[in-house]
């Protein structure tokens, strides 16, 4: 290993004991406070100020970028910004609750992502809608395809640019198959199950012909789902739905024409049109942040130095995607 290497591990290291320490300090003052006032900490949003209006009500802009799933932690300072499932909910929770805050617009820029994931923005929309009774518009960004659409059919209205990649409506559930390569080079799985079925869609062999039809029937399900969000949120029939929802892809553009989008425009114009329909004039348009935090700072730092020294091809999120295959509003770009 070369002495670069050996630098960077010891500063990993280094900041992976200082962040332990520091963590000790602040677990055992949160643990003093949260006896003190008999409760539990609620996590805090830094409000921070997008166009500053007149003060007579907000705008909550909040942001969906990258794939919808379930993550732990955030990102480390110097990494673009990510999608963490837990802090989105929270926030438009948190949005929504807030009785100074008139109305939500979610910024989407994803591919799509898990299913389960996808249904709770969905269902959680739905609640702001209908609980809170909030407008809720999409602004689509560069792309919000399979997933991200599946999120934006409940909303008041949708937007998007002319160019924007939407689209891809269907569910997909994928595996890789290296049973030819592993023949070729001696490998060898054994397996020692409880069903014919307990190591279905496994990497090292072959699928038969009833394992995918119960693949098929799993995807047909989730598809169905899929399709009656749309009709529902979009106001249209079925039929209707499922010439749109065969996996094609649409421009902004070709999108409103097929009325899977309500208007063209950036975010700007989505804030100007939203701020018209509340009609308080030019409102304060508003996004959140979690806090920084040192403790949590350090140890994303170290882990991804430590990552990035064992696993420098990414073997292990390969090795994890093809052992733990799972169904997926996702338009696949691969």
């Amino acid at each position: 290993m070369s002495s670069k290497r050996w630098i960077a591990l010891g500063l990993a290291f280094s900041l992976f004991f200082l962040s332990i320490g520091i963590r000790s300090l602040t677990s055992g003052l949160t643990s003093d406070w949260t006896g003190l006032f008999g409760a539990e900490t609620e996590e805090i949003w830094v409000e921070k100020t997008i166009e500053k209006g007149n003060g007579n009500g907000k705008i909550a802009v909040l942001y969906v970028n990258g794939v919808i799933e379930e993550g732990s932690g955030a990102p480390s300072i110097f990494d673009s910004a990510t999608y963490n499932h837990r802090h989105f909910m929270a926030m438009l929770r948190h949005a929504s609750q807030d009785p100074q805050v008139d109305g939500i617009i979610i910024r989407v820029n994803s591919p799509g992502g898990g299913v389960v994931e996808s249904a709770e923005i969905h269902d959680l929309i739905l609640e702001v809608q209908e609980e809170y009774r909030k407008p809720v518009y999409i602004s689509m960004a560069s792309i919000a395809a399979s997933g991200g659409y599946y999120i934006a059919a409940p909303a008041d209205k949708i937007f998007a640019n002319e160019a924007t990649i939407t689209g891809s409506l269907g569910v997909i559930m994928q595996t890789i198959n290296i049973s030819e390569l592993a023949e070729n080079h001696g490998v060898r799985m054994d397996t020692i199950k409880s069903g014919i079925y307990k190591d279905i869609m496994s990497p090292l062999r072959e699928m038969t012909d009833s394992e995918r039809a119960i693949l098929q029937s799993i995807i047909d399900d989730s598809y169905e789902k899929f399709v009656e969000v749309i009709a529902n949120g979009r106001n249209m029939d079925r039929n209707q739905v499922l010439k749109l929802a065969d996996g094609r892809i649409y421009s902004g553009r070709q999108a409103l024409e097929v009325g899977l989008v309500d208007d063209l425009g950036n975010l700007d114009h989505v804030i100007e049109v939203l701020r018209d329909d509340i009609g308080r004039g030019e409102i304060d348009v508003i996004r959140y942040e979690a806090p920084f935090s040192f403790p949590g700072f350090l140890t994303m730092t170290t882990q991804k130095l430590v990552l990035k020294q064992q696993d420098p091809l990414g073997l292990k999120q390969l090795l994890e995607y093809s052992n733990s295959p799972s169904l997926m509003y996702m338009y696949n770009m691969e």
